[in-house]
């Protein structure tokens, strides 16, 4: 089960950088930039964003909305205190927090393993 896990994360993973290296391709090839600084750019612009998204998944709090009744936005008014005011909330599970900071966790390794890859690529800048 757990190689079965690992495998998905490692697809999951080189889908990401694959993505990330060919949209920062062909972004620099538009903006006639270097083969070596659109990958840069692009790896560290993802990073921060996964990062970011990260950090922002991670700081949701414990209440969730409960569904809404189908009854609520029949109307313009009901619709109205649907947004304003009706809203009956709940305390999320303890699978949802869990999800909650297992997701927040995969977002910012995500995004440091594309900055760290952004900065691997980076001619400007020696590590040695």
């Amino acid at each position: 089960m757990a190689l079965t896990a690992f495998r998905r994360l490692a697809v999951l993973v080189l889908i990401v950088v694959g993505g990330t290296a060919g949209v920062s391709l062909l972004i620099g090839a538009l903006a006639g930039a270097s083969a070596d600084r659109s990958l840069t750019l692009g790896f560290y612009l993802m990073g921060c964003f996964l990062m970011i998204m990260g950090f922002f998944v991670g700081n949701r709090g414990p209440a969730r909305v409960k569904s809404e009744s189908a009854a609520s936005g029949t109307s313009a008014v009901g619709g109205l205190l649907g947004v304003f005011g009706d809203r009956r909330i709940r305390w999320a599970t303890l699978v949802e927090q869990n999800e909650t900071i297992n997701n927040s966790a995969f977002f910012v390794l995500l995004g440091l393993a594309l900055v760290v890859i952004g900065l691997l690529i980076d001619t400007r800048h020696s590590l040695l």
